[in-house]
């Protein structure tokens, strides 16, 4: 299995378990900034250089050794699960992709027919009933989550608990997790506590949001998307997102975390 999402420095300087929808584009360009004194012109995820990737067959046995003997400082990055499946739905479902195309090709087409969802288009300025819709590909979420069809779920709104727990199952141990919605102070905790061949100061990172701009804007506060059943569904979804994170499943319109992680029980939950 080994340590699918991991990413390391080629200094290794840091290691750190990617999770889709949670800053990932703007954590890989501070990884590669770290060693190399300037971000890489593109989409981070296209990088095949500069940083070690588990889906590159040369880092893997770099990566699986360093992680297995702990030598580096481990890290991820969480975002409340409500904003984060919206985030998916507006940029994966609704959005144009870097390529000009839908994502996945024949994903929406199959969303409008069997679940009725919209998504609107450019031509039209993205114009359709958004709550209506978004609650529809919920259902849709939570169909491929629990009974894994019409289709396998994807790694976009599948749970984070799913993806950070590969890393401690195959023999990996976390030192920090933060959230994405106090970034900088998170990302400072990890800058602290590594050495790294390039200063980095995160207060003048640029964002690296690669879906911004191809897609609807969200035309309603968070908490309008949520009735009782869709805020049902999301739990039945990401429990455990909301428990080990310490998300306010209560409020959707709270996106702050209302506790802290404890790293512990991280391990101990998703170990096993």
């Amino acid at each position: 299995m080994g340590f699918p999402g991991t990413w390391m420095t080629e200094s290794e300087s840091v290691v750190y378990r990617v999770v889709p929808k949670c800053a990932c584009s703007t954590i890989g360009q501070i990884l590669y900034y770290s060693d190399h004194g300037r971000y890489f012109d593109g989409d981070i995820h296209d990088a095949k250089d500069g940083l070690h990737k588990w889906a590159m067959d040369e880092s893997q046995p770099l990566i699986e050794a360093n992680v297995s003997a702990h030598r580096s400082f481990a890290f991820t990055c969480v975002r409340n699960p409500y904003t984060r499946i919206l985030s998916s739905f507006f940029d994966k479902i609704c959005g144009i992709q870097r390529n000009g195309k839908r994502y996945r090709g024949n994903l929406v087409p199959m969303l409008v027919q069997k679940y009725g969802v919209e998504v609107g288009d450019p031509e039209n300025g993205f114009e359709f009933d958004q709550i209506k819709s978004f609650r529809r590909f919920l259902l849709f979420a939570r169909d491929t989550i629990r009974w894994r069809r019409p289709m396998e779920p994807d790694i976009h709104w599948s749970a984070m608990s799913g993806h950070i727990s590969t890393f401690i199952v195959n023999g990996g141990r976390y030192d920090h997790i933060f959230w994405t919605e106090k970034f900088n102070e998170g990302m400072q905790q990890v800058l602290d506590r590594i050495e790294t061949p390039v200063a980095v100061e995160i207060d003048k990172v640029p964002r690296f949001n690669e879906s911004e701009g191809h897609g609807p804007k969200r035309a309603h506060p968070v908490e309008d998307y949520f009735d009782d059943l869709a805020m049902h569904l999301t739990y039945e979804i990401y429990k455990r997102d909301f428990q080990l994170f310490r998300y306010d499943f209560e409020n959707p319109a709270n996106k702050m975390p209302v506790g802290e992680i404890d790293l512990d029980e991280v391990h101990a939950k998703l170990g096993e």
